[in-house]
Parts: C-alpha cells; structure tokens; sequence
C-alpha cells in the first residue's frame, strides 16, 4: 500500500468512505443511469470497494471501511437478496440484472458463496442468448426486440464465471464477445444477436476496458 503513504492520497481514501457513509442508503440512478431506486449494484459495488480498500490499510485504519462494507452487506442482504438465493436487481424488483455480476466477479463474495452462483445460473436463464447477455428484460417482449445484447455484460459473465473457478466457461464468454467487433476493430455498446451487427454507441470505451481487463485476467 506503499500509494496510500501520499497524503492527498490518504485524503481521497477518507473522503470517498465518509461519502459512502453519508449516501450508500439513499436512492441513485444506478449503473445503467435510470430512475432512482435501491439497486443492489450499486450497494455491493460498495461492499467490494470497500473491502478492497481495507486490504490496503495498515489494520488499524482498516476497521472503518471494513465494518462499513458489512453494515452494507447485510442491509442489502436483508432488502435484495430473493428467497431463493438470487440476486434482484433491486430492492423494489426481483427481476434479475445482469449488472450485478460485476460486484460479484471482483470478489463481493466469497468464490464458494451459494448466491453467488445462484445468481449467475439466473442470469444465465433469463439474460443470455446465443453466448450474448441482456442487461435487463424491460418487458414481456423477446429481449432481443426491445435492445441489443450488452458487450459490457458479456465480459461480466466471463470475468465472475472465472472468479467462480469455470475457466472454460469463462475462455466462451470471452471469446463470444470478443469476436463482435466492428471492421475498425471498435466495439460498440450493443450487439444485434439476430441481425449480426452492431448497436448503440460506438465506440464503447467501457466495453474495450473490460474487454482488456477480462484478457489480462485469462492470460493469468
């Protein structure tokens, strides 16, 4: 943690947990920017964060951030989590999010955690296509009729199928995304899984970032 040891760096460090601790339980629009409710992403983005930062501190700083992460583990636990073990998307919505695979493939939960699984094989049902995922279903349409697939939620599922120890599963997902490139080489925000071709805007900068990360992480 030798970067902490910079005290504009230390700075940012308290700035960012007292912002959590003042905001994590209000309404906000979440990661696909709609309107604001209680979505689970949002809070177990927080609980990885945190952790991960305490990871880097001296223990006797460690205890706030990590006490913290728990306190919003067990909110979001007791409001987001279904009866079965999956997921919601979000406090007032049992529907599943692809989203919610990011927290999860950066080491939310344990590996091992049940839920965890539960969760991707939901996601796996309702979301994926094709080798493809689906943020969301908006409505009772085939998902393919109301948006693209999500790139970005495509490496999601590779990046937590790896965390989960699938590394087959994980080199699939990859090499299914990956391959929906445009003749430039760009990705764009969405693919067509029918039509074969692209979607949304491009390029994509989050998509290429992930992309990259998920090859860093297979290469390793």
């Amino acid at each position: 943690y030798g970067h902490l040891e910079d005290r504009d760096v230390r700075r940012a460090v308290d700035v960012a947990v007292t912002a959590v601790e003042r905001n994590w339980e209000r309404p906000e629009a979440g990661l696909w920017e709609l309107e604001e409710r209680w979505w689970t992403h949002s809070r177990l983005s927080v609980v990885t964060g945190l952790r991960a930062l305490a990871a880097q501190l001296p223990e006797r700083e460690a205890e706030r951030p990590r006490a913290l992460a728990e306190t919003v583990l067990a909110r979001t636990r007791a409001r987001c989590l279904r009866p079965d073990g999956v997921w919601a998307r979000a406090a007032d919505d049992p529907s599943v999010d692809a989203g919610v695979l990011l927290p999860l493939a950066r080491g939310c939960l344990p590996g091992a955690d049940p839920n965890a699984r539960r969760t991707v094989a939901a996601v796996q049902q309702e979301l994926a296509e094709d080798g493809y995922v689906y943020r969301f279903r908006h409505d009772g349409r085939p998902l393919a009729e109301a948006e693209g697939a999500f790139l970005l939620c495509g490496f999601m599922m590779s990046l937590v199928t790896h965390h989960l120890g699938d590394r087959p599963a994980a080199y699939r997902w990859f090499e299914r995304n990956r391959a929906a490139y445009g003749p430039p080489g760009l990705y764009a925000e969405e693919f067509d899984v029918e039509q074969r071709q692209m979607r949304g805007n491009l390029p994509q900068a989050f998509v290429h970032a992930l992309m990259l990360e998920n090859a860093v992480r297979l290469a390793g």
